[in-house]
């Protein structure tokens, strides 16, 4: 090849790949796969929220979302990968409480929680539920509180793991009821419940995805939920705020973000396209076989999510610090 052909050739290369470059920039964001980061296993509770809104979302944004589960260290790996990436919309992750307790179980956390990432919203709030061992002699949640104050010294916990909703669960409510008992941790919500089922230990603060079908079919006690509000799943329940606990409210809460400096424009066409998720019929319905529903719209956005990740930084930060508790 002479070199004016070489020269040509390179020349007309060169404006391929500029004109592709031009082109996609028209197409605008998304103008390819998006990848959702979940810091955990597959065939958690988080995990099925995050594909709910994989699925949903591609439809609004034209492109598909791919979930790609980074578990370990509480869910600090996967959230430190979406830390470091570039913040061009095509990498966002959906994670749970762990965002607000990382820093306290965690000192050497290499990211801010805060300040290294874009809200883009919240999605749903999952009740808890404060369930027991069949053989425990209360009956209803008066009586529960009554045994464990009581038996305070020989009372034993489970829960799935350092910081996770379990765990934080049952030590909000052993810091309101002023005293400690002994946990157990576990690998997960699965081998605690068979635990419980067994009758290993004696109570779990755990999540209306785990507990309902086992109380419903009379294989564990249910006390009480822990939103202020009643649950459907669980109707027969009244919530600890009511009853011997007021002011206590504790859920499972999930959220989606970014890296920190997300343009604008993907911001807008997340944002739009998370709040058409939690309008999607077959959202709205998974949901309802979780025992949890879609947030209000409001709480669906940037700014809500911050301020709100901000005060459970401090909520959660001060029951960790009371209980001792450290991450592994």
């Amino acid at each position: 090849m002479t070199s004016l052909r070489r020269a040509l050739v390179s020349g007309a290369l060169a404006f391929a790949a500029a004109s592709f470059a031009v082109h996609a920039h028209a197409q605008g964001y998304p103008n390819k796969p998006i990848t959702l980061v979940v810091p955990a296993a597959a065939g958690g509770p988080t995990d099925t929220v995050a594909r709910l809104m994989a699925e949903s979302m591609g439809k609004t944004l034209g492109q598909s979302v791919i979930v790609d589960n980074t578990g370990g260290a509480g869910g600090t790996i996967g959230m430190a990968r979406v830390a470091r990436a570039a913040p061009d919309g095509y990498t966002i992750a959906v994670w749970h409480i762990a965002q607000a307790t990382a820093p306290a179980l965690y000192p050497d956390l290499k990211y801010d929680v805060v300040n290294d990432f874009d809200s883009i919203g919240r999605i749903t709030d999952v009740p808890m539920t404060l369930v027991s061992k069949n053989a425990l002699p209360s009956k209803n949640v008066t009586e529960f509180f009554a045994w464990l104050r009581a038996e305070k010294a020989k009372a034993t916990y489970g829960h799935a793991g350092i910081g996770s909703a379990s765990h934080l669960c049952a030590l909000m409510l052993l810091k309101d009821v002023g005293f400690q008992v002994e946990g157990v941790g576990y690998r997960g919500t699965g081998p605690a419940m068979n635990d419980l089922l067994a009758g290993q230990f004696d109570f779990m603060c755990d999540q209306t995805t785990n507990t309902t079908g086992h109380i419903k079919d009379g294989k564990i006690r249910g006390y009480a939920v822990t939103t202020k509000s009643k649950v459907s799943s669980v109707p027969d329940l009244p919530t600890l705020d009511s009853t011997v606990l007021p002011g206590f409210e504790v859920s499972a809460w999930h959220a989606m973000w970014a890296p920190k400096g997300l343009p604008k424009e993907a911001t807008d066409k997340l944002v739009a396209a998370l709040q058409a998720a939690l309008k999607d019929p077959k959202v709205i319905e998974r949901f309802a076989g979780l025992g949890t529903v879609p947030v209000d719209q409001s709480l669906a956005q940037p700014a809500p999510l911050k301020s709100y990740l901000e005060a459970e930084v401090k909520r959660w930060g001060e029951v960790i610090k009371a209980a001792g508790v450290k991450g592994n």
